[in-house]
């Protein structure tokens, strides 16, 4: 018998293929039906084990009694009242800086008004007008130099928008909280430690991951956003970087000489050992990629326990204390601006 199997190119008892013949056809369809009538168990992410690779676990019920930050376009925050003085909104003369003429008060562009409302840049308010999802005075407009006065009702969404004056607010951020204006788990993020700051609505520059601390710029103007995070502004950031074994002098120079990544090479400004144990690190980065910092380490067999950004475009954390926030003085409003002027001269075209 199994001869014959053999000669005939067939799979004989001990070699037979699982599930294979009519007894496992059968097993099969009963399997199949089992797996039907069972209901399929929610999962949700948990997190990255030590090779950055997401992991993920069963589904925890949230508490719907549970408040979740306010959203978008929301009123004013009653506990803005009772904040301390000294964290007051303060009021920025930029005229110096900016490029404008008593006849551009009257009448700016379109993607301008859009840019000054905190809703994106310029850039992408091209492509919202272009895609016809804004409205001036009830008519759909879809031509990019259209001018308007900030008497004219512009919609976006069903929503008016008008440019709000601007706000620049720097965040200590602590551990466990994400940085999303929207979390649909309800989870804790940097909004929770924000709301109520101002009436004009803010946005994130940028994100830092769950469990990583240090600065976190808010702000509503969507321009600057757009300059501080893309990567051709090259915005320097200093990270103190804290692993969970000494750093090999081979690899802290192989660190530094750049690392080829899944997602192409990743020049390091510089990398500097802090602690007598070679475990704790200093490290100065232009790269805006994602989770760019662990991954680097991860290639050379590293585990990032505590990742803490301590500068960000020559802003630093000095007198903020972990998960509270100061507002930006003028001087350093205006040194964010110049730096991107500076920068944009040297952008691609």
């Amino acid at each position: 018998m199994k001869r014959k199997n053999e000669r005939e190119g067939g799979f004989s008892r001990r070699t037979a293929r699982p599930g294979s013949g009519r007894k496992g056809r059968k097993s099969d369809e009963k399997a199949s039906e089992k797996e039907a009538n069972t209901p399929s168990e929610k999962r949700e992410y948990k997190g990255r084990g030590k090779n950055e690779k997401p992991t993920y676990g069963a589904y925890q019920e949230r508490d719907p009694s549970k408040k979740s930050f306010r959203k978008p376009f929301s009123p004013l925050s009653k506990n803005r009242k009772n904040k301390d003085k000294s964290l007051s909104q303060p009021e920025y003369d930029l005229k110096s800086i900016q490029r404008s003429s008593p006849k551009d008060e009257d009448e700016i562009r379109l993607n301008k008004f859009i840019a000054n409302s905190g809703i994106c840049s310029r850039r992408e308010a091209d492509k919202l007008i272009e895609g016809g999802e804004i409205n001036v005075n009830g008519k759909m407009v879809t031509e990019l130099g259209y001018k308007v006065s900030r008497k004219d009702r512009v919609v976006y969404k069903g929503r008016a928008i008008r440019p709000e004056k601007p706000v620049y607010l720097l965040l200590n951020k602590p551990k466990d909280f994400i940085t999303t204006t929207d979390d649909p788990l309800e989870r804790k993020t940097v909004m929770h430690l924000v709301d109520g700051a101002c009436e004009e609505r803010l946005f994130p520059v940028g994100r830092l991951d769950r469990n990583t601390t240090g600065l976190l710029l808010f702000t509503n103007d969507g321009e600057l956003s757009a300059r501080l995070t893309h990567p051709a502004y090259e915005v320097k950031k200093i990270y103190q970087v804290t692993l969970d074994k000494p750093l090999a002098k081979n690899d802290l120079e192989a660190i530094l000489a750049g690392v080829t990544l899944e997602d192409g090479l990743t020049m390091v400004d510089d990398l500097q050992v802090l602690s007598l144990d070679k475990t704790i690190l200093g490290l100065e980065i232009h790269s805006g990629k994602n989770r760019i910092v662990r991954r680097i380490f991860a290639h050379f067999g590293y585990e990032v326990t505590a990742l803490d950004r301590v500068m960000f475009a020559g802003l630093s954390k000095k007198d903020i204390a972990r998960g509270k926030y100061r507002f930006l003085n003028e001087k350093e409003v205006i040194n964010l601006k110049f730096m991107n002027k500076r920068k944009n001269k040297k952008r691609p075209q």
